[in-house]
């Protein structure tokens, strides 16, 4: 679903910052190897990523769904000197080509690949984060929220992807069990006392 023309989306995209070379590199090794490629971050969106990072200067980050690691890349871009990010994916297939890009950038012995389930692994991360990047299996983002929300520093930041699901989500559209579980997440983010919320119609 286009939120807005794709010839906007192309202009948007050409009048934001350029996509630096090693993620160019990522992404087209992405499309031409790796099944579903459109799970991508992407250009624009990881720039936004990548400026969010740099306005919060993260210590440490937890990522949770890896896919070939653009998103983290992006994320490392604010990261500070001493910092650490932590991904978490269950494809063991796509660890090569993660580990390929992480160690060509700048930032190779600071980003943490860990195999296996989430709810099983989050438990184990005795880390106080920053920064959490939630862009996984859509059924358990409420679980994955709640998971994580005592390991983030006071004044921390949840970021979530794909929150609107293709606009499946409006309450006479909705249906299937992605959306309903991406709808009940963004009901229960919505309602939770503990935090400031705000929904963008990015991704």
């Amino acid at each position: 679903m286009h939120f807005i023309s794709e010839e906007l989306e192309d202009y948007i995209e050409k009048h934001s910052q350029a996509e630096p070379p090693l993620l160019a590199q990522l992404s087209k090794e992405t499309y031409q190897k790796v099944l579903l490629p459109r799970m991508l971050s992407g250009h624009f969106q990881g720039r936004v990523l990548s400026m969010l990072s740099k306005l919060i200067r993260p210590v440490n980050i937890l990522e949770i769904g890896t896919f070939t690691g653009y998103a983290a890349l992006c994320l490392c871009e604010g990261m500070q000197e001493n910092g650490q990010l932590h991904t978490i994916d269950i494809k063991e297939e796509l660890e090569t080509i993660q580990r390929k890009y992480f160690d060509k950038s700048p930032w190779g012995g600071q980003i943490f690949q860990h195999l296996g389930e989430a709810i099983d692994i989050i438990p184990t991360l005795e880390i106080k984060f920053d920064l959490v990047f939630i862009d996984a299996d859509k059924p358990n983002y409420s679980l994955y929220y709640d998971l994580v929300f005592d390991k983030v520093k006071t004044g921390g930041y949840i970021l979530a992807d794909n929150v609107l699901f293709h606009g499946e989500v409006l309450a006479d559209t909705i249906s299937g069990k992605n959306a309903l579980a991406i709808h009940a997440f963004n009901e229960h983010v919505k309602n939770d006392p503990r935090s400031s919320q705000v929904l963008l119609t990015i991704r």
